[in-house]
């Protein structure tokens, strides 16, 4: 097998094994799920050894051998490395394409308003943001770097904090000014907005906490409005819709603007989750990931 082809099916093997599905690493790959199948099987006569379990009818089960479980960790080192020293190769300086991956809301409320700052210094970058809410594979989508929202515990990366959050009520103006609202046991009579985006999440602030903080004892009732997104959250506070728990870092332009009132200013309720850039530690000394960085920074310091 000539070197050419056998790093085809390794790179073949590794997204096989990793996807647990032909046609996932195909998909990955830009070929057919027959060439992996294919590459796959080439490798395997190369080596003398099968790298999947074959179940009883002779067809591939795609869970890796012990022996190719031993091997994975080396054969994705190396093609860590092998891609680092092509960036290395093809970067003098933060010139090239940069992809970010952050969430729908973070994008909408904090990272677009500020990002033309970021391509006015660094015009040669060319920016691609991946907004989405599900876990990103930073090598087979070919992530740059991310800002991720969280307890900073992300498998096979780096996370630098960027910025804590504060949790409290906001809402209208308009509603504000209805004079209902002049003690935390007054939020029971309205409606509550409630963020569903990361609910899921360990330690992600519930009404029913900040009440608690606010020494309100009643259990938060049953109705409001229901929104798995933090922006859409926002917004249906600021057209009068209800009174949404904001955190800090998605609500700041929305109340230096007017368009919300934070509620209660007395009541502190720090999150304990926040916000950190990650990337992969092998590519924390590319060009265009230190002008990220370097730049975030800069936008998150005090004053």
């Amino acid at each position: 097998m000539n070197a050419n082809l056998r790093l085809n099916a390794l790179r073949a093997f590794e997204a096989a094994a990793r996807h647990k599905s032909f046609s996932a690493a195909a998909e990955e790959l830009h070929v057919t799920p027959a060439a992996v199948g294919q590459l796959v099987r080439t490798l395997e006569e190369w080596l003398g050894a099968p790298l999947f379990e074959r179940a009883s009818s002779g067809r591939i089960r795609l869970e890796p051998t012990e022996l190719a479980e031993r091997a994975l960790p080396d054969i994705r080192a190396g093609f860590d490395r092998l891609t680092l020293g092509m960036e290395r190769l093809r970067e003098g300086g933060a010139k090239g394409m940069l992809t970010v991956t952050v969430s729908p809301a973070f994008a909408a409320k904090w990272l677009l308003p500020r990002i033309d700052r970021f391509q006015s210094r660094w015009p040669e970058l060319d920016l691609r943001l991946d907004t989405s809410l599900k876990p990103v594979d930073f090598v087979a989508q070919r992530v740059d770097v991310g800002v991720r929202y969280g307890a900073g515990l992300w498998p096979g990366l780096e996370a630098e904090k960027l910025m804590e959050e504060e949790i409290y009520p906001v809402c209208s103006p308009l509603l504000w000014q209805s004079g209902r609202l002049r003690n935390p046991e007054d939020l029971l009579r309205e409606i509550l907005i409630h963020d569903r985006s990361m609910e899921a999440h360990r330690g992600f602030p519930s009404w029913q906490a900040w009440l608690a903080r606010a020494s309100v004892p009643a259990e938060v009732p049953a109705r409001g409005l229901h929104i798995n997104n933090s922006a859409a959250v926002l917004q249906a506070a600021v057209e009068g819709q209800g009174i949404a728990l904001a955190r800090s870092v998605m609500a700041r332009d929305d109340l230096a603007a007017g368009r919300l009132i934070r509620l209660f200013p007395g009541v502190h309720f720090v999150s304990p989750l926040a916000y950190f850039l990650v990337y992969r530690p092998e590519c924390a000394s590319l060009p265009r990931i230190n002008a990220f960085r370097d730049w975030m920074r800069e936008e998150v310091a005090p004053g």
